[in-house]
């Protein structure tokens, strides 16, 4: 079906399309369409029940069903934004999870670490951070020689608790 939008030009007696640009040109446009029979009478009633043009109506109805598109698109695109806001960041607690697991599994077995210098380059086990050479690091000693090799980053080195909170303990009542 095709739809054609014209304008009348006052001074002349033919219908010819112009186009929408331009100031002086008028804001509202003739819209020519075809709508079935029963359509047509059905519009045509109730715009007399209501007593208005039936122009007036299928403008009327027109507006509505545009403004209705309009603030249904806007909804659902807050809530694909809102999906999309919640499934990032599930899927970044998932990898922050996974991420700890894997840190878990490869420090598994280490029963101490060594401190070095790194000649190559290395990824820390625990966070995962690049380690290039002449960085500080710990090499992680396991008791089994044929597991693979664990290389951390300084921060990722367990540090020992303080003496002082290790010392701590109540004191026995005085009798």
């Amino acid at each position: 079906m095709h739809h054609a939008v014209t304008e009348r030009d006052p001074d002349s007696e033919s219908e010819a399309p112009r186009s929408p640009e331009g100031d002086d040109k008028k804001k509202e446009r003739v819209i020519h369409t075809r709508v079935p029979a029963v359509l047509e009478q059905e519009l045509k009633r109730l715009a007399e029940n209501i007593r208005v043009p039936v122009s007036n109506l299928v403008r009327a109805i027109l507006e509505d069903a545009v403004s209705m598109a309009d603030r249904a698109g806007r909804g659902v695109e807050e809530e694909l934004h809102k999906a999309a806001t919640n499934l990032s960041s599930k899927r970044e607690a998932i990898l922050a999870k996974k991420e700890k697991v894997v840190a878990q599994k490869a420090l598994e077995g280490v029963i101490g670490f060594q401190p070095l210098v790194l000649a190559s380059e290395a990824i820390c086990a625990k966070c995962l951070t690049p380690l290039h050479p002449g960085d500080e690091a710990h090499l992680g000693i396991t008791a089994d020689a044929s597991a693979p090799r664990v290389v951390v980053c300084e921060p990722c080195v367990p540090k020992r608790a303080s003496r002082d909170a290790a010392k701590t303990s109540p004191e026995t009542p005085e009798k």
